[in-house]
């Protein structure tokens, strides 16, 4: 299942905002255009103040979706604040929720926006306001539908609040594949970092993913993964300082999703980062998970 809502590219950005709101609706566009398209989904669903709070603070969600913010929190999230900002971030992370869920049950889900790693518990950082996949993985654990759940982080940005949140638990695995030289500047530490240099090519990316993936699962044995697929490891990309091509960011799609199909672990994917002036090309790297998926044998 692929879980989509319109708000996802509906919110209002100063001109030459630098994030590319406009990607989600023309991603949609795309697999409307293909065999996916009887999977997409609506998400008709808000993340709720218990959901919320599993990784967030009270106070901190209390700020956000009342517009009590200050100017610093504010320019530390990247977004002017505004109810459709509320009404979009809560929209995108009831979508991962039901996308993990789902996933748990069925075997594969994406949520067609998703990802914000840099959220940390009690604030808003780099674009990312409420951590979707730490909240949807603890969701998971406290109602008791897994045991364990890995989060598998290849954007090319380090997943800083990811692991700062879900540092004192045991139960979900934090694994983190990224370029060194990049923000953010003070790294967390995840249980597993997978630290890049800037310029990586296909061969080393490729092969640090196949290795980190294997040994988070042989270790920990998780009744699922959550992974963040950012599009921003492609070499033309404005923010990633890596050297992968197109066909190496549709090899590692394939690599995750047949080592999931293989070894019967439930995969939920989130779209993650993604940073071209050119959307066009940007949702031509992103529509390389969706070009796996449809090869692949969760479609079989």
């Amino acid at each position: 299942m692929l879980f989509y809502d319109e708000i996802y590219s509906s919110l209002d950005l100063p001109p030459r905002h630098r994030f590319p709101i406009c990607k989600y609706e023309k991603l949609k566009a795309r697999i409307e255009d293909t065999e996916l398209s009887q999977y997409l989904r609506p998400v008709n669903d808000k993340a709720t103040l218990q959901q919320l709070t599993r990784c967030h603070t009270q106070a901190y969600v209390d700020a956000f979706c009342s517009g009590t913010m200050g100017q610093v929190d504010i320019k530390r999230m990247g977004f002017p604040w505004s109810e459709q900002l509320v009404e979009r971030t809560l929209t995108s992370v009831a979508a991962s929720i039901k996308a993990a869920n789902y996933a748990l049950k069925h075997g594969f889900s994406a949520n067609l926006a998703g990802g914000y790693h840099h959220a940390f518990s009690d604030r808003a950082s780099g674009f990312c306001i409420f951590n979707d996949l730490a909240i949807a993985a603890c969701e998971l654990i406290d109602t008791q539908q897994a045991d364990t759940v890995l989060i598998l982080d290849c954007d090319v940005h380090q997943g800083d609040g990811t692991a700062a949140i879900l540092e004192s638990r045991s139960d979900v695995v934090t694994c983190s594949i990224h370029c060194e030289q990049n923000f953010p500047r003070v790294k967390e530490a995840s249980d597993y970092d997978f630290a890049l240099p800037a310029n990586t090519q296909d061969s080393e990316y490729l092969s640090t993913l196949k290795q980190a993936l294997d040994l988070c699962v042989r270790v920990h044995q998780p009744d699922i993964v959550l992974y963040n697929a950012g599009a921003d490891i492609f070499q033309k990309d404005e923010l990633g300082h890596f050297d992968i091509s197109l066909q190496g960011v549709l090899e590692r799609e394939q690599i995750i999703l047949d080592y999931c199909y293989q070894h019967a672990l439930p995969l939920m994917c989130a779209l993650g980062g993604g940073y071209q002036r050119d959307t066009d090309s940007l949702v031509t790297v992103h529509q390389q998970l969706f070009n796996a998926l449809q090869a692949s044998r969760f479609l079989a």
